[in-house]
């Protein structure tokens, strides 16, 4: 028996590689299926709450159709009567009832297109800004490991850019598709009516037509593809470059930025040259075939009638139904272009929508409560890659509820590491951290991060009132514990000679106010937040000596009754520590008081001389 497939079958093989490319769904392999049909099922599921706005759009693009082939149908009724009306005494009346009839036709299409316009796009703005809102949602989950391999210009087009795209899709596809089929399956069964032979001939030209869209459809998705991606570097570049301007003026090196900027907008353009080439040949080819049409009819109804197969009333008949015919391939045009920005959006949204954190609730979390704060590392190793190099290894470690832990050591060893461990930045790749005895992966996030508080070395203020920054972890702050923070933390008084006090707005970043006041802010905030364990990442680092001074005083107030570890560069912040750890590539080296550590002579005490040197 043979196995060479019939022609039949071959055939049918084509046409299904050809829709594949118009709808890229590349021949891949069955996961790759698989996550396809997932994503079609995803993708219809957004029309779910808005059914009923659907059905009413469907239903007006159905009378957009309806009165669409009416109208040359009227015509032709007009035409085919003028010799019966000619005799006639009421013949003027006769026509002003038909033009009445046609008036509202024309009334009823003019109201289902606006209604189909307006109400049709207001769904497809709903369904965007519902897209985009889990886009931000999702982000907002994503561990610290996914932002680390992420930059933030590509994730703020996926927000931005692609939803946009995707909310015309959601209202044009059904609308677009719904019209189109209609009028052309009714434009071509009046033409079979009036003259099947002319019919016949525009059906032969299709198969062309769709070709020849097909192909530079392709053209266009790889175009269109390429440049989300690089408007992406784009705006990577402009975050990039204006929020570190003040470094760049600096340097005096807006030119060099001006260059990288203008070489990303290059490759922007490139793909934008290339998307629009397949793009002005995909519409001009879809435009000379429905002049083709027109020319077809033209002819074809002309060398008919002269046969007397057709009459005046039918060639002019024919003449408006090309003119409806002609609608659903531009709208065919319109749907091919918001397909390809739209479905490639709806994809890039879905790769970061589809994105598991690292980081998230195990199924049988539970909730932390009463938080004592004792803490401890058992056997802990870590690495940032599978491939990098481990950053701890094996390391254990205990801290008492209360304890007011101090770490120390070179830059790179593991510090702020060990402490990102605590609140689950990251999870361990071997051993385990606890919180009171309780695995850290075994209790909600949200209540882990609510008992933990912390001061990192990357001082980060959002735009916004001194007082919203600050109430950032207390939203139900009263103004009485703000103040009292602020004064914790050494800020109370800058603040006070601010323009409006804790009004005023400090600008993005905090860009209004010193190094030296941003962390102090940062500080009180975590004040403010009063958890149960509080970590401090070189929190004073950009302080002055009598700033530090101040807040190593009100830290000593602070951290009675709770745990705190402390990540200190300058010695001087940590001498007053239960427990200093000293901490080397090795592992922890030395452990003890500042005057213990002192006597024995070894790396804390070297660490110290160093430091009286400078």
């Amino acid at each position: 028996m043979s196995l060479k497939p019939s022609a039949g079958a071959a055939s049918a093989a084509k046409r299904a590689s050809a829709l594949s490319r118009f709808f890229f769904v590349p021949r891949t392999s069955p996961a790759a299926s698989a996550i396809g049909r997932a994503r079609w099922r995803r993708f219809l599921s957004y029309y779910r709450p808005h059914l009923p706005l659907l059905m009413a759009v469907l239903a007006c693009a159905v009378l957009v159709s309806v009165t669409a082939i009416a109208l040359p149908l009227l015509a032709n009724l007009i035409v085919t009567r003028l010799p019966e009306l000619a005799g006639s005494p009421d013949a003027v009346g006769e026509l002003l009832k038909l033009g009445g009839i046609l008036l509202a036709i024309f009334a009823v299409q003019a109201l289902a297109t606006y209604f189909v316009d307006y109400r049709g796009h207001v769904m497809g703005a709903r369904i965007e800004a519902q897209v985009r809102s889990e886009l931000f949602e999702h982000c907002q989950r994503l561990s610290f490991s996914f932002y680390d391999r992420q930059r933030t210009g590509q994730l703020m087009s996926r927000i931005t850019n692609d939803s946009l795209w995707l909310g015309e899709l959601f209202h044009h596809g059904p609308e677009d598709l719904a019209i189109s089929v209609l009028k052309f399956a009714g434009a071509m069964a009046v033409l079979i009516w009036i003259d099947p032979i002319i019919a016949l001939s525009i059906a032969g030209l299709l198969p062309f037509a769709i070709g020849y869209a097909l192909y530079f459809n392709n053209k266009m998705n790889i175009a269109l593809r390429t440049s989300k991606e690089r408007i992406a570097g784009v705006n990577e570049r402009v975050e990039d470059a204006l929020g570190g301007v003040r470094v760049v003026q600096s340097f005096a090196n807006e030119a060099d930025e001006m260059a990288r900027f203008e070489a990303e907008n290059a490759r922007f353009l490139r793909s934008r040259s290339d998307g629009y080439r397949s793009e002005a040949l995909l519409w001009s080819g879809m435009d000379g075939f429905a002049q083709l049409v027109t020319i077809v009819v033209i002819v074809l109804g002309a060398m008919r009638m002269l046969s007397g197969e057709i009459e005046a009333a039918g060639l002019l008949t024919l003449l408006l139904c090309v003119g409806v015919l002609l609608d659903p391939i531009k709208r065919f045009d319109n749907f091919i272009r918001l397909w390809q920005e739209g479905y490639t959006g709806f994809v890039r949204a879905m790769e970061l929508l589809e994105t598991d954190p690292d980081i998230a609730d195990a199924p049988e979390a539970h909730a932390l409560e009463r938080v004592r704060g004792a803490i401890a590392f058992d056997n802990v190793s870590f690495r940032y890659e599978s491939d990098a190099p481990g950053v701890l290894s094996g390391l254990s470690l205990t801290i008492r509820p209360g304890e007011f832990v101090a770490l120390v050591g070179p830059s790179g060893v593991g510090k702020s590491t060990l402490c990102s461990l605590i609140p689950r930045f990251y999870d361990v790749d071997a051993g385990k951290v606890t919180l009171d005895g309780q695995d850290v992966r075994q209790v909600t996030l949200s209540s882990l991060r609510r008992n933990v508080g912390v001061v990192q070395q990357d001082v980060y203020l959002f735009s916004g009132t001194v007082a919203d920054n600050l109430r950032y972890g207390r939203p139900d702050a009263s103004e009485d514990e703000i103040i009292a923070a602020a004064k914790a933390a050494n800020a109370h008084d800058f603040i006070t000679f601010l323009p409006q006090g804790y009004d005023t707005d400090i600008g993005q970043r905090g860009v209004k106010l010193s190094g030296g006041q941003k962390q102090r802010l940062t500080i009180a905030r975590a004040f403010l937040k009063n958890p149960p364990v509080l970590i401090f990442d070189e929190a004073t680092s950009a302080l002055d000596n009598e700033s530090e001074r101040a807040i190593q005083q009100s830290l000593m107030t602070l951290v009675k009754g709770r745990t705190t570890l402390v990540i200190a560069h300058r010695l001087s912040t940590v001498r007053h520590a239960d427990r200093i750890l000293v901490l080397l590539p090795e592992g922890i080296v030395e452990e003890g008081t500042h005057e213990q550590l002192m006597d024995q002579n070894g790396a804390y005490a070297a660490l110290h001389a160093m430091q009286g040197r400078i």
